[in-house]
């Protein structure tokens, strides 16, 4: 094919929702001309207005250029038809996500267009593979999988099928590039690379809900603060809609076998059929509107600080911990006093019962991560409630506390290693390379870290420890260690090393 990237200058577009309207907007203010067809009558010129008027409002406001607006809108062209879409070097659709009604606009855009223009699809799920498969021209079919809101989101994939020319996908980068977007070559699998990895985080935040850990407000909490995501998994799930988030967990675990790795909860599917969608219907999670007060994820008690623990193991953080409250730290146990433990992948019960701790004085402080701002505390069964609220008490003056109920690998440490471990899958997979895996999910989900980075901060020996003994502890093979991982925690290589 002749797809020489400085030729790229007139893109067409079908579908004029909110993903075609965002393309056509960055297309054009990077002085690209741009049609746009959608099928809906009016729909095209509706769009074309709205991004005229979205960037006039910022030029108003002063941020943005004066003269954009008007530039961008001598570049919009609504069209009719798709044959006006003829002599575009590139059609990128954007609708509905149905593999039949996106196989038949495919069709009549070969009919329309020149045999160079290249046709893309900004499909969030569906295998580009299949849908070239009944394409004359299988070598320029792609997929070009921006995120919404398109203007804001720098990230595009960019996916190849079986037969996509390579000279095809050296074109969609440049020109992803122009519209100021970061291009990631995916490979072609259910939900490409984002939707995929993006499963780890929400699936295990209601995995721990659906146990009975702790709460939404206080998962969320201890994933914000602790572990330095922008939102928790509950909160995204209610922005981005249970309409939206659960019919993706679910296609992707089918696609992948039903791998238990991807398993969501009932408690997903309930929400999307009890209409509770999250803000767009006011009830998600939580509850939206004017003087709706969110649940507390603070623990607090009214009880008398510990005036003496004991610390049992070996743990830096703990100590700092226990040095900063000013409690006397006992030498031996005195059969009395709480007794302060840390672990990986454990649970309160499993440990005191291994290393011949009383459980009803035990009380167990997550230290992966960060804390300085809040700390997750645990008990088991059956713990005393004096010994339980004074070390409540003896913390509560230095830090933020969220107490959860016994959970093998608290709420922090199983969630991160999810993220963590999916991410060495997909390296594993090579559904990207190691960079592009960590640039794609910081960049789509505004992950505080790519996943393999955050392997190679929490230590690869670590992620393994807490996966292999929350497996044990459960019997499921949810917490199953991708191969990449285990190899390269057993050689103590980084997570991010490559194979050969």
């Amino acid at each position: 094919m002749n797809c020489n990237t400085m030729n790229v200058n007139t893109i067409g577009i079908v579908g004029a929702g909110a993903m075609g309207s965002g393309i056509a907007q960055i297309a054009a203010t990077s002085a690209m001309d741009v049609r746009i067809y959608d099928s809906r009558g009016g729909a095209a010129a509706d769009a074309c207005e709205r991004i005229v008027r979205t960037l006039q409002k910022r030029a108003d406001a002063g941020k943005l250029d004066a003269a954009v607006p008007e530039q961008v809108r001598v570049r919009l062209h609504p069209v009719d038809s798709l044959a006006e879409l003829a002599g575009c070097e590139l059609v990128i659709e954007a609708i509905v996500e149905d593999l039949a009604i996106k196989q038949q606009v495919f069709h009549e855009l070969e009919a329309a267009v020149g045999e160079d223009t290249i046709l893309a699809s900004n499909t969030s799920s569906i295998p580009i593979g299949v849908l070239a498969s009944s394409c004359q021209r299988k070598q320029r079919i792609v997929g070009m999988h921006f995120f919404n809101p398109v203007p804001l989101m720098k990230l595009v994939e960019i996916i190849a099928g079986p037969d996509t020319d390579e000279a095809v996908m050296a074109c969609l980068e440049e020109t992803g590039r122009r519209m100021g977007r970061v291009p990631v070559r995916v490979r072609d699998t259910p939900g490409f690379l984002v939707n995929f990895g993006g499963r780890a985080y929400p699936t295990e935040g209601l995995a721990v809900l659906q146990e009975g850990v702790a709460t939404p407000a206080q998962i969320d909490a201890i994933m914000r603060d602790a572990h330095g995501f922008r939102m928790g998994p509950f909160e995204l799930m209610d922005l981005t809609g249970m309409d939206v988030n659960y019919p993706v967990s679910r296609f992707i675990h089918e696609c992948q076998s039903y791998d238990p790795r991807l398993r969501t909860t009932p408690l997903h599917r309930y929400m999307m059929d009890s209409g509770q969608l999250g803000r767009k219907t006011g009830r998600g999670f939580y509850r939206y509107g004017e003087g709706v007060e969110r649940q507390s994820a603070d623990t607090c008690v009214d009880a008398q600080p510990a005036s003496q623990v004991l610390v049992f193991g070996n743990d830096p953080v703990l100590d700092l911990l226990v040095a900063e409250t000013g409690v006397r730290r006992l030498a031996q146990d005195d059969g009395i006093s709480p007794i302060l433990v840390s672990f990986r992948g454990d649970d309160c019960s499993n440990y005191a019962a291994m290393q011949g701790l009383d459980h009803r004085r035990l009380v167990a402080i997550d230290t992966l991560g960060n804390t300085d701002i809040r700390l997750t505390l645990m008990c088991a069964p059956g713990v005393s409630a004096e010994c339980r609220d004074s070390v409540l008490a003896l913390f509560r003056p230095v830090r933020k506390l969220t107490l959860i109920n016994d959970s093998p690998g608290f709420v922090g440490q199983r969630i991160v290693a999810m993220v963590a471990n999916l991410g060495c899958e997909m390296a594993q997979m090579h559904i990207a390379s190691v960079a592009d895996v960590d640039c794609a999910m910081r960049l789509g989900l505004n992950y505080p870290k790519g996943p393999i980075e955050l392997t190679d901060a929490l230590g690869c020996s670590t992620v393994y420890e807490i996966l292999t003994r929350m497996q044990s502890l459960t019997g499921d093979d949810r917490y199953r260690p991708s191969a990449w991982l285990r190899r390269r925690a057993q050689l103590g290589l980084p997570a991010g090393t490559v194979d050969s």
